[in-house]
């Protein structure tokens, strides 16, 4: 008899139905199988709080400045009147009204680029945080101007709630001493350190420089009222409590 050669611990699949191994035909079914949808790739959503969803959202508050601008130089600066009026019940409406009214194309571009830019730092806390500090500042800021503001001419302009914003971003870096806003606090004042020279009076200036120095009071109210120190906080939080 002829030797016949065999191989030990190899295992030959059992034949399909077809007479074809087990494993062929499995994958031959898989072959058949429609492919699996890919799952959708979705745009990630805008953030108003990143560098480039700030600066954004503030170059679209300065077009919305520039447009209201447009509108008031065709009807020849009309709608000026609605700006606020100092100790006067017909201008208090101006308290909302005037960081959106400028008295021309100079006085808007003039204010244009810090709107945008010490708007876009103040962003970049979170829209919460923007919105609080600019309602309060523009409220605040605007009747103390209401009350001290100089009789007679109509105060119109952005530039007081400008002032607010820088007040309170250096009030915060004063007070809650955090690293981060301490350097964007110096980075200010470096860039934006001149404009501090218009909170006193200047000879031969037409600027309302009440109204610069109390949307500056109102910025740094709320920049202490939102970070207080830690001192503070724990002095208050000890502080004894009537019970009734």
């Amino acid at each position: 008899m002829k030797p016949v050669d065999t191989l030990v611990g190899v295992s030959t699949p059992p034949p399909g139905p077809l007479g074809l191994p087990a494993r062929v035909k499995e994958g031959m079914a898989k072959l058949r199988r429609p492919p699996e949808a890919a799952e959708p790739v979705t745009e990630p959503a805008f953030d108003p709080t990143s560098w480039g969803g700030a600066l954004i959202v503030m170059c679209v508050f300065g077009a919305v400045l520039t447009a209201i601008q447009i509108v008031n130089a065709s009807q020849h600066q009309d709608l000026d009147r609605f700006g606020l009026k100092p100790r006067q019940v017909d201008g208090l409406w101006g308290i909302l009204t005037q960081p959106f009214l400028h008295d021309s194309y100079g006085h808007l571009f003039a204010n244009l680029l810090t709107v945008v830019l010490i708007g876009w730092v103040l962003l970049l806390a979170g829209v919460r945080a923007w919105l609080f500090v600019t309602t309060v500042v523009v409220l605040l800021g605007g009747a103390l101007t209401w009350l001290v503001g100089p009789s007679g001419p109509v105060i119109v302009g952005a530039s007081g709630m400008v002032f607010g914003w820088m007040g309170y971003l250096l009030a915060r870096a004063y007070f809650s001493r955090r690293l981060k806003w301490i350097l964007e606090a110096v980075a200010l004042l470096v860039i934006f350190g001149t404009l501090l020279g218009s909170l006193v009076p200047a000879a031969h200036s037409t600027g309302a420089w009440q109204s610069h120095l109390c949307g500056f009071l109102a910025g740094g109210f709320v920049g202490w009222l939102l970070h207080p120190r830690h001192g503070r906080s724990a002095r208050t939080s000890r502080s004894p409590r009537a019970v009734s």
